[in-house]
């Protein structure tokens, strides 16, 4: 079996070990998650998208990646290679098995980490769904982006950082507005 069949069984079952190469998945969490698992709708992830320019020469890292939605879309829909970060094994597992079925795993990966000790510094676009004291906790690492890097958050601003710009939305299906945030990193 090749390494990135292989890879794909090992996170389609869960395995505890996986082989050299492959994102090692476990049944449950290294620790407990920062944030309860809420996809984002549709409209939303196209929003977020648009909202950051997202090109096919972009990576996009989506922090807290849950079902791989974000980074899915960033592939199929604007040709972007991208990335997806979560902490929970069996995000990272369905995240794998919804790339297969939308036909992008060439362009995709995701990884089974802690967002605080993650390398997300080739990024040029992050997308954000996390509450604001987890987004405060990753400011220190947003700041050392290269200029230029997008930073779209859903629902939750930076703090004290001003956005380039902001967008209220409405999610399908939702009476209330949702807003989203950009901000582009000025200097590294």
């Amino acid at each position: 079996m090749n390494r990135r069949r292989f890879c794909a069984a090992a996170g389609a079952f869960a395995l505890v070990a996986a082989a050299p190469g492959c994102t090692q998945t476990t049944s449950a969490p290294s620790r407990a998650p920062d944030v309860p698992y809420e996809p984002s709708p549709p409209n939303i992830v196209r929003a977020m998208l648009d909202l950051a320019g997202v090109t096919k020469g972009d990576v996009v890292y989506d922090l807290g990646c849950g079902d791989g939605r974000i980074v899915i879309a960033a592939a199929r829909d604007f040709g972007a290679r991208a990335v997806g970060i979560d902490i929970d094994p069996r995000r990272i597992a369905e995240s794998n098995a919804n790339a297969r079925a939308a036909g992008v795993t060439d362009r995709v990966r995701f990884i089974e980490a802690d967002l605080f000790t993650s390398d997300f510094s080739e990024a040029t676009v992050v997308t954000l769904f996390l509450w604001p004291q987890v987004n405060m906790k990753l400011r220190p690492q947003l700041e050392r982006l290269r200029p230029g890097t997008r930073i779209v958050s859903h629902v939750h601003d930076l703090g004290d950082w001003t956005p380039d710009r902001t967008v209220r939305i409405r999610a399908d299906g939702e009476s209330r507005e949702r807003t989203l945030y950009l901000w582009i990193v000025k200097r590294a």
